[in-house]
């Protein structure tokens, strides 16, 4: 069987070595997946950025103990900023339930704006709400875009396990979200991404 490749095995070694060079690559290279991450995660661009930094700090600490061959960096990176990011949503999970708008009232029509401001602050209280496994496999998929094989694997579980946890993830956000599903003036970007949630598509 012909052994998987990984592609920062170089890099990390360099990194921990102390190669200024390859630090620098490191961080180009990963942070702004790290913050991207985060960002869908924690929907919020300031601990996103400390959930980013935190993540890189630990990855330059444990690039001179990394042994090739255990498992790819990107999967324990990705790992360390999906715990960070777990951390954080524990801490305010009563916060931001309580935040939760109750319903769209009757009132004059919001614009478009505002009204997918609104749209994504219920996507993202209600995504904080699921099960932190079925969160993480709607954010892997539909967020960070990853394919089933790649979002299983680093998840630690099948694909079919992981097709479950999207499948129950998804009814839990629809019924959440019923009020809202999916409306013309939320914006072309909330639209379709509430629309692919609907239909269980990418």
């Amino acid at each position: 069987m012909a052994t998987t490749v990984d592609p920062d095995e170089d890099l990390v070694r360099r990194v921990g070595e102390g190669d200024p060079a390859a630090i620098q690559a490191m961080v180009a290279r990963k942070l702004p997946r790290m913050l991207s991450l985060a960002q869908r995660m924690l929907g919020d661009a300031a601990e996103a950025e400390d959930v980013a930094q935190e993540a890189m700090l630990r990855a330059w600490r444990q690039a001179p103990r990394w042994t090739p061959g255990q498992a790819r960096f990107d999967t324990w990176l990705h790992r360390v900023g999906l715990n960070l990011c777990y951390d954080r949503l524990r801490r305010r999970r009563e916060i931001a339930t309580d935040a939760v708008p109750d319903r769209i009232d009757d009132g004059p029509a919001p614009d478009r704006g505002l009204l997918a401001a609104e749209t994504g602050a219920r996507v993202e209280a209600a995504l904080a709400r699921l099960p932190e496994r079925q969160r993480e496999a709607v954010v892997l998929c539909h967020y960070q875009e990853l394919g089933n094989i790649e979002a299983a694997a680093l998840m630690e579980t099948s694909v079919e396990a992981l097709e479950s946890l999207l499948s129950r993830g998804r009814r839990a956000l629809r019924t959440a979200l019923a009020d809202i599903a999916p409306q013309a003036g939320a914006g072309q970007s909330a639209r379709r991404r509430a629309e692919r949630l609907w239909r269980g598509t990418r």
